[in-house]
């Protein structure tokens, strides 16, 4: 007998550990929202990565929370590597439990951390991968930018019809998904219009003598320098090409839209203009006004194109959150992907299969600084 009580006593004891246990980690779970943050804090592009947070910092303030409940940000830095990126994922969805993940930044670094959301359904939205294939045949991957096959298309055009150029030249990071993509992108669209493709040259990340691929160059003469590459890089080319007598226009994507390519590059990167995803002279929502101001007021400076499409991956998932009606991932992502006439930072923002349909901005650098030129619409 006492050896059934004892054993009904342990039982009683047990299941009351157990409820309570459950009962407050069921607690802890839909008190917060969690948002994991792979976004590269260190490495070769570090600039993304601490613009990109801090305007994620100041979406926050604007809107701490979704459902009435409070959202707590989970950054992890994936050094911007690919390896980093998939270990940084995995630890936020299995140690963390994150309901969802904002970034990774880079394309070739989303692509590492695709198969694992996809696994896990969980929902990731990129503020920048801009690669078409993060997306394709994906179930989980959404993205605040545009695609490169746009953003290709834009720069050829304007290459063509307001550089007026008949030829270019190239010089494509082999290392980085981006750039080999959207290199391809530009190629076919400029080819379309008539330009010719007069050289072709590579690099790789973390390179900075450039003498032999602007030798390769030189002969070819091109009427313009496509370089679709990341914001260190292009500044030291900018810098090299200058030295060995290049003076034509280089036209860029939206990677460098960083204000360290103007620090590193100096005078050599006057003149250079780029695709990209935002300006501030472009703003024209009422989310896009005080996110601006309460930027100026936070930073005492302009948000730029990372700092602008990190807020907007933000607010698009908060959006979501409360359409969902539901903290649960699965319901997030449908209701994420299913954006439509969002007015967000960077423009009015569409999914279609995860996929943002919007405008891109064309700047250049001008006296040091980046200058407005003109938004093109889809």
């Amino acid at each position: 007998m006492k050896s059934t009580l004892f054993k009904t006593v342990l039982f009683v004891l047990a299941a009351v550990f157990t409820f309570g246990f459950s009962a407050n980690k069921s607690f802890a779970a839909q008190s917060t929202i969690k948002v994991g943050v792979v976004y590269s804090m260190t490495g070769p592009v570090a600039s993304f990565g601490q613009s990109a947070w801090d305007g994620l910092q100041v979406a926050k303030e604007i809107m701490p929370t979704a459902l009435g409940k409070k959202i707590d940000l989970i950054l992890v830095d994936d050094q911007g590597d690919k390896v980093q990126a998939a270990n940084a994922v995995n630890k936020l969805i299995y140690n963390n439990k994150v309901d969802a993940i904002i970034g990774p930044l880079i394309s070739g670094n989303v692509m590492s951390a695709t198969p694992i959301v996809e696994k896990a359904k969980i929902p990731l939205i990129t503020p920048t991968g801009t690669n078409p294939l993060l997306t394709q045949g994906k179930n989980f991957i959404s993205r605040a930018c545009f695609i490169d096959p746009f953003q290709g298309k834009v720069a050829a055009i304007y290459a063509v019809k307001n550089l007026h150029a008949k030829t270019a030249a190239i010089v494509i990071d082999s290392a980085q998904d981006y750039s080999v993509g959207l290199a391809k992108f530009f190629e076919e669209n400029f080819k379309k219009l008539g330009g010719k493709i007069v050289a072709k040259t590579f690099i790789q990340t973390g390179e900075s003598n450039f003498s032999a691929q602007i030798a390769a160059l030189k002969p070819a003469n091109p009427q313009i320098i496509y370089m679709p590459c990341y914001y260190q890089e292009i500044a030291l080319f900018a810098r090299q090409a200058r030295e060995f007598g290049l003076k034509q226009t280089i036209l860029a994507g939206d990677g460098a839209a960083e204000a360290a390519l103007i620090k590193v590059g100096g005078a050599a990167v006057n003149g250079l203009t780029f695709t990209t995803g935002f300006a501030p002279e472009a703003i024209k929502t009422p989310l896009g006004k005080k996110f601006e101001q309460a930027y100026i007021a936070k930073y005492k400076k302009l948000p730029d194109n990372f700092a602008a499409l990190s807020a907007d991956a933000y607010f698009m998932l908060v959006n979501a959150i409360d359409r969902a009606k539901s903290d649960n991932p699965v319901k997030i992502n449908t209701a994420l992907r299913e954006t439509k006439n969002f007015q967000g930072i960077t423009g009015n923002i569409t999914l279609v299969n995860g996929d943002a349909i919007k405008p891109a901005v064309i700047e250049k650098v001008e006296n040091g600084k980046f200058v407005y030129v003109t938004t093109i619409n889809p």
